[in-house]
């Protein structure tokens, strides 16, 4: 292990804003994010495969009176959200560092109030479809931590991952989809993301791919 990554191992291990494996935390925070951690009331959106958490860590900036929660298993990642937010003293924020398919041991039913799926990996396998981040066995566990009436936005670049996407929520009686556009910044949903754009999205923006963005909810 590098020196590089060490050190910001220690700097997750210190970090009250990182939750992870061998802190007392992660064992109770399921159903207990707002009193642990957060020390209020208000409600929790969650961002999965946040890697770097510029997304995050932009949404906990414009919306002092929510709670924001990135979730990626790289450490090394996570620590650059992390000590972004120490550094401008952002507190509601945090990050859960977990495989995603973990994801039903770290949240109660109805504790999210919206859920964010920013960029995942497309796993454009046929054998790795359960893998994908939006294929059933992942809507049917999002759909128990989300609140009633809690909003899924779901953005990739990548079409094929997009189009396997929107055809399988629509396919579902239980997901109304709200809206869907194949070029976000051309799309009357553009304000949705508040002007946040990561480093990876402008990487493959500039790049001159489309960008692909829907909003659903259960029903």
């Amino acid at each position: 292990m590098s020196r590089k990554k060490l050190v910001r191992f220690q700097d997750n291990e210190a970090n009250p804003n990182v939750i992870q494996a061998g802190k007392a935390i992660f064992e109770t925070i399921k159903g207990n994010w707002k009193e642990l951690q957060f020390q209020n009331p208000n409600p929790i959106v969650v961002e999965l495969a946040c890697g770097r958490g510029e997304f995050t860590v932009g949404l906990a900036r414009n919306f002092p009176n929510q709670n924001f929660i990135g979730v990626d298993i790289k450490g090394s990642r996570i620590w650059k959200g992390s000590s972004t937010a120490t550094a401008e003293g952002i507190h509601n924020v945090a990050f859960l560092r977990t495989q995603i398919e973990l994801l039903d041991k770290y949240f109660a039913a109805d504790e999210i109030s919206a859920l964010w799926i920013t960029f995942p990996d497309p796993f454009p396998r046929d054998g790795d479809e359960k893998r994908r981040l939006t294929s059933p066995r992942f809507l049917d566990m999002y759909k128990s931590m989300l609140e009633k009436d809690g909003f899924l936005h779901f953005k990739t670049d990548n079409t094929e991952l997009f189009n396997y996407s929107l055809e399988l929520f629509q396919s579902r009686e239980d997901i109304e989809v709200i809206g869907f556009t194949h070029d976000f910044y051309q799309s009357e949903w553009k304000d949705d993301h508040f002007g946040i754009q990561t480093r990876y999205e402008k990487m493959f923006s500039d790049k001159g791919e489309k960008i692909k963005y829907l909003k659903c909810r259960f029903i």
